[in-house]
C-alpha cells in the first residue's frame, strides 16, 4: 500500500508560509543546498517552534547545535534542527546570542530539548533560561572552558594523570615541553629557505668538491686457479689404403702322367 505522504517534499513555499505565520519573529530565510533555514528573534524561539509543531506538522526534534563566529557581536548560532515524519521534511530554526544573554529554553515544546541544550551549554557555554537542569553534561566535573568556541586550546588548561604518591588521579595545569602552538609544515627534505633558529652563526656549509674521474678499467689477467681445459688431440689422418695386388693367373692343368 502506498503511503499518502510524498516521498521528498518541496521546499517551494516554505519560507513564505513560516513568514506569514510567525510575523515580526521572523528576522531571515533562505534556501540553500536544499536546506531551509529561518533565522527567527531569539526571545519568540519558544512559540515560533510550538507553532510549526502545531501548525506545520515538525513533530520531532532531532538535533540543537551551537556554531561560533567569534569575530560578531552575537558570536553564537543555536540551529533547531525540525523533523516533519509526516511530510517527509526538515527545517532548521537558527538565533543569535553571546555569552551573557540567555536563550528561552524549548523543553516545554520538545522535552528532547532538554540534553540538547545542555550539550550546548557544555560546548559553548550558551545559558539557556528556564532550563530544569542546565549543568555539564559531556565533560568532566571542575571542567575550565568551552572545548568547541573557537578561541579554546587544543590542548585544554588541564591535564590529569594517576599520582603513585597520593593514590589516585590529580588535575594539573598544562605544561608542554615545548611550543606546540607554532607550528612548521615543511618537510626536512625539502629544504627550508631561511636560517634556522640557533643556525645564525654556523658557516655556510661549503660546496660539495667534484668528484675525480674513475680510473681506467686494469687489464684482465688470466686466472691462475682457472682449471686447465685440454685441448682435444688432432685425429691422425688414416693410411692411404694399398694398391691392389694384381690378380694372380689361374694355373694351367697338369698333364697326366704317361706309363713308359
Amino acid at each position: 500500500m502506498a503511503s499518502p505522504a510524498p516521498l521528498i517534499t518541496g521546499n517551494e513555499g516554505v519560507i513564505d508560509a513560516v513568514k506569514a505565520a510567525i510575523g515580526t519573529a521572523f528576522v531571515d530565510g533562505f534556501d540553500k543546498v536544499g536546506e531551509v533555514s529561518i533565522t527567527v528573534v531569539r526571545e519568540s524561539v519558544a512559540d515560533v517552534l510550538t507553532k510549526l509543531r502545531d501548525d506545520f506538522a515538525y513533530q520531532q526534534l532531532m538535533e540543537i547545535a551551537g556554531v561560533d563566529y567569534p569575530d560578531r557581536a552575537e558570536r553564537f548560532d543555536v540551529c533547531y534542527h525540525l523533523l516533519s515524519v509526516t511530510k517527509n521534511h526538515r527545517l532548521r530554526i537558527r538565533v543569535t546570542t553571546d555569552e551573557a544573554t540567555p536563550v528561552p529554553t524549548v523543553t516545554a515544546v520538545y522535552p528532547s530539548a532538554g540534553w540538547l541544550e545542555r550539550e550546548v551549554f557544555d560546548m559553548y557555554g550558551v545559558v539557556f533560561a528556564g532550563h530544569p537542569d542546565l549543568r555539564r553534561i559531556l565533560t568532566d566535573y571542575g571542567f575550565a572552558g568551552h572545548p568547541f568556541r573557537k578561541d579554546f586550546p587544543l590542548t585544554g588548561y588541564v591535564e590529569l594523570r594517576y599520582s603513585e604518591a597520593e593514590k589516585r588521579v590529580v588535575y594539573e595545569p598544562v605544561e608542554l615541553a615545548q611550543d606546540f602552538r607554532s607550528f612548521d609544515f615543511m618537510s626536512p627534505w625539502e629544504g627550508a629557505h631561511y636560517v634556522l633558529p640557533g643556525d645564525e652563526k654556523a658557516p655556510p656549509p661549503a660546496p660539495a668538491a667534484s668528484a675525480p674521474p674513475p680510473p681506467p678499467p686494469a687489464p684482465s689477467k688470466p686466472d691462475a686457479e682457472a682449471p686447465k681445459v685440454r685441448k682435444p688431440r688432432a685425429a691422425k689422418a688414416s693410411p692411404e689404403p694399398a694398391a691392389a695386388s694384381p690378380a694372380k693367373k689361374p694355373r694351367a692343368p697338369r698333364k697326366p702322367k704317361t706309363e713308359g
